[in-house]
């Protein structure tokens, strides 16, 4: 019954003042006490469930089938390498899964909004999460309601409360309604603000009253029913291609499993051959080796300030090829200062640094004034919240020893009309000493546009057209050295008046010029991009001229005719501007509406488009775009929640690094499944042919088994965090269309499959050779046999070993890249090779395996066989043209 309660009495009961809101102290000890501020999520997955999850294929069913026949009919050794591989596999899939889930949920926590609160008497930002009960948020278009709040201050605030009451329209809302009716509709609790609802318009301030599950959002648990699909594109094509194969390799067992009845072979041991045949055959870990490699790439993003909101976005990023930035603070250091500003007739530089001398006269006070009050930002002890270009104002009120805080205690707001991107102005109404004031700050020529008067030497005169061109001259002359040029003007009343009156007949004060300078680093970074097929194009709210001067310094731009306003994007035909689209780089003075126009436009020339943005009316086109990019610093909830990327630095360089990164995560994904596929193929081809001709089997089911689970777990993992080509930002952008095998990576995978496969066979046949038999040779005793597997057995999985070194690159030697730059890869072959000669040497392996010690001339020549597939590999690329795996 909150909303039928006073403001007064609501302050009173949660024991808070709303001037200084609770002290540090009292919302941790309410933290202990109420716990954190967010929704119980769903339970997770034991690792006991996890593990019993990993078994649920219908191959395992089969295979753990194939395992009690074995103990039926004695051979208890057999069943028991079965089972043992069968945990193994389930053991490695629960650990890469734990791996993957750790590494997204600590994405998450790097991605939870944040709310203004005050506390000590300051503002300060917080996780959403620490908001406790009693707390006073602040709220401004574009933020999360971070909890259920009873509003005690408004101003012209709308609430989009959806997710709730399913209306779609903002809710206005009044800290000053009261609801009687214990019956009222959420929909209609106008001075209320619940959980998870938006903030679009206005500004507001509220005391938390509820949090987590005691909100409405929270009695309903709306998250969650949300179906989350967290599987990526990629792994859907990748599971697709699992189980093409997987029919294919069932297909093959199926042949083989008649070719053996014809041939009179012994049925349990085809059988049991065939079903480790298609277990080995079929790529069952794909998908899970791309959600690791995804899951650790992302990881691995957010500490160079890229958090990645959505995995799609990892492999999107590789196929950018052009990078609409927004000016300030992405390609700039987002330090907004004040460095001139003009009254009627008199411009004055203001010092970058220390204090400067009192404004010498009216019109320089009035003009600092009426940005002070027309401000929501803050300046405290060096700290600032708020927009930088604020926060620019406030410290210049500072320079001229007229403080913020005593500003706005000795003329109170009393109303105010939100800055609105369409009108570029923002207004607010004050106590003045003999009544009311209305400040306005915005856009100069808009500022013009709706002033009748201006200031001159204190006394208010006719605003004329010549003062008009003044006043635009001085701006124009700031715009062309790269300074940012804000208006200000004021209006005196009587009595309180209506939003819509305020920006009626104003009196002209006079402008700022203020500069964000480039950041040191971007230029390099531009360059870079450049250099990698993409092109860069800045995209401003900011004056035509100051645009195009700062993205000639960066190398965006070579001149002014690669330039377009918002303005002169009206006046082109839809045909027009997507056939001029491609000589722009830069777009100022743009509304929401163009930005979604020129992504659009970019799109429609079959570019993959990322976007940056900040605002509310940002979010449009970020979700349009194939990579959204959100700023981490100054950006709001909104566009936030439409992002598929978080900059934590709102740094331009950091897109760069990101679709490096991007590009190296989905090569090394590519470098894991061709491995894998040539792998499993070399598997297929040494036993399809041995069936096929008549052969003895060169392995039985329990070796095929073991050597899959050494060679597509741990090698295959390594490659897909492979360190990554040095020289990828030196080609071109990956077309998305592209093929999965693409540039010759099926044929690579064949290549290396047959080889592997073929001297798999060559091996056995030497195996046999030694002892005077040959491949058609009946009666072969056991112990040639057993000689000739163990040869058969140690080339297939050396060669695979081998063979995942040369798949770092497809046209790079490894020699050149570094044998040892990637450890986690020279480790996991080491591991292999431990664990294949202990399967030999060891007794009790060797006797499970059915495999003996080989002689010294036996282990050269298999270790021979074994590189023969890595020397070819590396020898091609000698002869191949130079492209991207």
């Amino acid at each position: 019954m909150w909303f039928s309660k006073s403001t007064e009495e609501i302050i009173h009961e949660l024991s808070v003042n709303p001037e200084t809101g609770l002290s540090t102290a009292e919302a941790q000890a309410r933290l202990e006490k109420y716990g954190q501020n967010k929704l119980k999520g769903k339970p997770k997955k034991s690792t006991l469930e996890l593990f019993f999850a990993q078994l649920q294929d219908m191959l395992i069913y089969v295979l753990l089938g194939a395992a009690v026949i074995t103990i039926a009919v004695g051979e208890w050794v057999d069943a028991i390498i079965i089972l043992m591989v069968v945990f193994l596999n389930a053991t490695i899939g629960v650990i890469q899964e734990s791996k993957a889930e750790k590494a997204i949920e600590a994405l998450e926590k790097m991605t939870t909004p944040r709310s203004l609160v005050r506390r000590d008497g300051e503002v300060r930002e917080i996780n959403s999460e620490d908001v406790v009960a009693g707390d006073i948020v602040i709220l401004d278009a574009g933020r999360y309601v971070p909890a259920d709040l009873r509003l005690i201050e408004s101003a012209n605030l709308q609430i989009e409360e959806s997710a709730l009451t399913g209306e779609s329209l903002p809710t206005e809302k009044n800290a000053k309604d009261l609801h009687e009716d214990p019956k009222t509709p959420i929909g209609e609790k106008s001075n209320m603000a619940f959980m998870s609802t938006l903030a679009t318009y206005g500004r507001g301030e509220g005391v938390v009253i509820a949090t987590a599950m005691e909100t409405e959002i929270g009695k309903i648990a709306t998250i969650l029913d949300e179906d989350i699909d967290s599987m990526t594109p990629l792994q859907k094509r990748l599971e697709e291609l699992g189980k093409t194969l997987g029919y294919i390799a069932i297909a093959i067992t199926v042949v083989m499993l008649v070719i053996a009845l014809v041939q009179d072979r012994p049925l349990f041991e085809m059988f049991l051959t065939a079903i480790s045949l298609a277990v080995a055959a079929i790529p069952e870990g794909l998908p899970a080796i791309v959600a690791i490699v995804l899951a650790l790439g992302v990881t691995r993003m957010s500490r160079i300030n890229a958090i990645v909101r959505k995995l799609p976005a990892v492999e999107t990023l590789g196929s950018v090829n052009i990078i609409c930035s927004d000016k300030t603070g992405t390609l700039t250091q987002n330090k907004m200062t004040v460095v001139k500003f003009y009254t009627a007739g008199n411009l004055t530089n203001v010092a970058t640094e220390g204090r400067s001398f009192a404004a010498q006269n009216t019109d320089e006070k009035e003009l600092i004034r009426s940005f002070v009050l027309c401000s929501d930002a803050t300046y405290e002890n060096g700290k600032s919240t708020g927009d930088p270009t604020e926060v620019a104002l406030v410290v210049l009120a500072e320079k001229y020893d007229m403080e913020r805080r005593k500003l706005h205690k000795e003329h109170k707001r009393v109303g105010e009309k939100p800055f609105d991107s369409d009108r570029k102005l923002m207004s607010t109404l004050n106590q003045d000493e003999n009544g009311y004031r209305v400040h306005t700050k915005g856009a100069l020529d808009n500022i013009l546009k709706i002033s009748s008067t201006a200031l001159v030497d204190g006394k208010v005169v006719s605003l004329t057209e010549e003062m008009k061109e003044d006043y635009l001259k001085v701006a124009e002359k700031m715009s062309d050295d790269a300074l940012r040029v804000l208006g200000a003007a004021f209006k005196d009343t009587n009595s309180i008046i209506n939003p819509e009156e305020m920006e009626e007949d104003l009196t002209v004060v006079g402008l700022v010029g203020m500069i964000d300078p480039p950041r040191l680093e971007v230029k390099d970074s531009i360059a870079k991009a450049k250099g990698a097929g993409i092109t860069p194009v800045m995209i401003t709210g900011d004056h035509k001229n100051t645009a195009v001067a700062i993205a000639k310094e960066l190398g965006i731009a070579s001149s002014l005719e690669q330039s377009i306003t918002g303005s002169e994007i009206d006046e082109l035909s839809e045909e027009e501007f997507l056939r001029k689209i491609k000589n722009y780089r830069v777009f100022a003075r743009v509304s929401p509406e163009h930005k979604v126009k020129i992504v659009k436009a970019f799109q429609f020339h079959g570019n993959i488009v990322s976007m940056t943005g900040d605002g509310v009316n940002d979010a449009p086109a970020l979700k349009i775009a194939d990579i959204g990019v959100a700023m981490g610093i100054t950006g709001t909830d909104v566009s936030k929640g439409a992002s598929d990327m978080i900059l934590t630095d709102d740094n331009f360089t950091t897109i760069v690094h990101a679709i490096e990164e991007g590009r190296n995560i989905y090569n090394n994904i590519k470098k894991s499944v061709i491995f894998l596929l040539s792998c499993n193929l070399g598997e297929v081809v040494a036993i399809f042919l041995a069936v096929l001709f008549n052969w003895p089997l060169p392995l039985l089911a329990t070796q095929i088994l073991w050597i899959n689970l050494i060679t597509d777990s741990f090698p295959a993992i390594a490659l897909g965090i492979d360190p990554g080509d040095k020289d990828v930002m030196s080609k071109e952008p990956r077309k998305p269309k592209d093929s999965f095998f693409a540039h010759g990576a099926g044929q690579r995978a064949i290549i290396g499959g047959t080889l592997i496969g073929i001297l798999t066979l060559v091996a056995f046949y030497f195996g046999l050779a030694e002892f005077g038999y040959s491949l058609n040779s009946k009666d072969i005793p056991e112990h040639v046999i057993t000689n000739a597997r163990t040869m058969a057995f140690v080339v297939l999985a050396g060669a695979q070993l081998f063979f995942s070194f040369s798949m770092r690159s497809m046209h790079k030697s490894v020699f050149r890249i570094g044998l040892f730059s990637n450890m986690y890869l020279v480790g996991a072959v080491i591991l292999g090779f431990i664990l294949q000669l202990g399967v030999i040497t060891i007794p009790a392996f060797a006797n499970a395996f059915k495999v003996q010690n080989l002689s010294v001339y036996d282990w050269g020549l298999v270790m021979l066989f074994s590189i023969v597939p890595f020397i070819v590999n590396e020898v091609s690329k000698l002869f191949m043209k130079e492209s991207e795996i």
